[in-house]
């Protein structure tokens, strides 16, 4: 790797400009007057963060970069499944063409970190894995991206998809195992967690699990994910993505669950879509969870929202959560940085000496200004190499 020292940036929390130089992947010194390096780029007072990590997201269902297609999906999270389900193959559902043009445009914006949940189901196997897997191998030294084995159309409810996650994890095409709403949809929340906890143990990967059940019902599925979390040793190797009860619950029983999270170092994930329940932030933040961030769909069959870009979510995670003094603002942005990276299980990124040169640069002077006005990124980088400019 070819030495880059970043000239006059701006690092989060400071007003004086200092270099950067970045060696071997990561930022080896900061300070004033570092020597020439073979490569220089001056930033001329632009402020550095941590490259943008997207925790939760479907890149396999993406229509990005085709031909418009018009939404005709029910309102119902029922609908939206089975909609998905039957006409996925109409519309070329995965395709690698699109799933590259899309991690493409996410780069872009800064993002090179993406955790994707692929649906695992027995009318399509496991092409969704093959496409997102093509799509990645063709962006290798820009971004990296890991599959979750998904259980979209159910599990138990569904036969033989158990056993088709079992093969991707087996084969490697997915590094993580998931599931999906163990009562609401399953509606055998024991056996659910058994089945997924017991995949994650025989091939050694992380769980990450859909929660949309909402209400006590919800709340009530948090107690048994922490509990199963703790039993079976899987402290910080469990996230929960959507999580709507926790924005339901009264503040008391808020506080009781994300204590327990904490305690068992689950990661949440917002996405802060539609006008499902947010997450409780400053509780989850003085309790000691880790809160991450993730786009969920990309213009999809599901639906025809979402740009890709992580800076506009943590935006639209501190707006709906209401925060608005900049030390709050600052917490929207760290779910989309330091968050998914801790959910992710990834090494520290970001403008610190020692850590992984996965860097974005924007136009801005401060990380609530960044969040706020959303500007554009003039310089990404992923482990030291410049990857958009």
């Amino acid at each position: 790797m070819t030495d880059l020292l970043l000239r006059d940036a701006l690092l989060p929390g400071r007003t004086a400009l200092t270099d950067l130089l970045v060696s071997g992947g990561r930022v080896a010194a900061e300070g004033t007057g570092l020597p020439s390096g073979p490569q220089e780029i001056d930033l001329g007072g632009r402020l550095v963060l941590p490259a943008f990590v997207d925790a939760h997201c479907h890149l396999d269902k993406t229509l990005w970069g085709g031909p418009w297609v018009p939404n005709t999906a029910g309102p119902r999270l029922q609908d939206k499944i089975d909609y998905t389900r039957t006409r996925r193959g109409e519309f070329g559902v995965a395709s690698a063409d699109r799933i590259e043009a899309l991690l493409r445009h996410v780069v872009s914006l800064g993002t090179t970190r993406v955790r994707t949940h692929t649906d695992v189901s027995p009318e399509f196997g496991l092409q969704g894995f093959h496409a997102v897997r093509e799509a990645a191998e063709r962006l290798a030294g820009h971004v990296t991206v890991e599959q979750v084995a998904f259980p979209q159309y159910g599990m138990l409810t569904n036969p033989g998809t158990a056993e088709l996650m079992a093969e991707a994890l087996r084969t490697g095409l997915a590094q993580v195992v998931g599931g999906i709403d163990p009562a609401g949809l399953e509606r055998d929340p024991v056996r659910h967690l058994d089945v997924v906890f017991g995949l994650a143990a025989e091939h050694g990967v992380p769980v990450d699990l859909h929660l949309h059940d909402r209400g006590t019902l919800g709340a009530w599925e948090y107690d048994l994910i922490i509990e199963r979390t703790l039993a079976t040793g899987m402290r910080g190797r469990v996230t929960i993505g959507h999580g709507y009860a926790l924005g339901d619950a009264d503040p008391a029983r808020q506080t009781e669950i994300a204590r327990g999270l904490a305690e068992a170092e689950i990661s949440v994930v917002t996405c802060a879509a539609h006008s499902d329940p947010v997450l409780p932030i400053l509780t989850l933040r003085d309790a000691g969870a880790n809160l991450a961030a993730g786009n969920d769909g990309i213009r999809d069959l599901w639906s025809p929202y979402g740009d890709g870009d992580m800076l506009a979510r943590a935006h639209r995670i501190a707006e709906r959560a209401e925060l608005y003094a900049d030390a709050e603002i600052e917490l929207a942005l760290a779910a989309a940085t330091h968050g998914g990276a801790r959910a992710l299980g990834l090494p520290a990124h970001g403008p610190t000496v020692g850590s992984v040169a996965d860097l974005v640069v924007v136009e801005a002077r401060t990380q609530a200004e960044a969040v706020m006005s959303r500007p554009a990124r003039t310089l990404v980088l992923f482990e030291g190499t410049v990857v958009a400019q």
